[in-house]
């Protein structure tokens, strides 16, 4: 699986990014507008969701977990500065998709403990689209999570993200790794709509 997060680019806004990952056939979207206060975020997130619905996409929002509650968006993704995820599923309930950063396995347990449905895991490597980056994983890093969550019994989905290429995909879907998340390497294409269709065609044929 391929998702699609967004993030500030100087000449594609958040609405034609998402525009972008959908017609380019992503269905998955994260609509991630950090440091952006809730009141201009409510008005993107409502068409981002439209937008999604049309297209059959999930549609997750970032951080704030009261707005995914008020647009009834699919699910939420929460950092790990932001709220923590036992308390995100008792504002939200059962009904929502709740994702959860780790960086380590450790991470992932305390996600899985507290009721997450799926993990970010990252860095892959350096990214400029992230801010206090955790140390990078590598092909070495993904690796050892996945064995020691195999080892705890432990079946979250697990999406590879940062700094990622094209050609990176190969190599970390066969860690065991479930999906890949893209921002950069899309909005930076020549032509980002083909470049999420090979993507996604990418990701799709080396999937586990």
């Amino acid at each position: 699986m391929l998702q699609f997060i967004t993030h500030y680019h100087r000449d594609i806004g958040y609405l034609d990014s998402v525009k972008i990952a959908l017609e380019g056939g992503c269905r998955w979207v994260q609509l991630r507008m950090k440091s952006t206060p809730v009141g201009e975020i409510l008005p993107v997130a409502i068409e981002a969701q439209r937008l999604c619905k049309a297209a059959g996409a999930t549609f997750i929002i970032d951080d704030h977990v009261e707005l995914v509650k008020e647009l009834h968006a699919d699910g939420v993704h929460l950092g790990k500065n932001d709220m923590p995820i036992g308390e995100a599923r008792r504002v939200l309930g059962s009904g929502f998709i709740i994702g959860g950063t780790a960086n380590t396995f450790e991470d992932v347990e305390r996600h899985y403990r507290a009721g997450a449905d799926y993990i970010g895991c990252g860095p892959f490597r350096f990214t400029t689209t992230k801010t206090n980056l955790s140390p990078v994983l590598g092909l070495e890093g993904y690796g050892h999570i996945v064995e020691k969550m195999r080892e705890r019994g432990i079946g979250l989905p697990i999406v590879a993200i940062g700094g990622i290429t094209a050609d990176d995909i190969p190599a970390i879907l066969q860690t065991g790794i479930d999906g890949i998340a893209l921002s950069g390497t899309i909005l930076r294409a020549a032509d980002p709509v083909e470049e999420t269709r090979r993507l996604v065609a990418l990701t799709e044929a080396n999937a586990g």
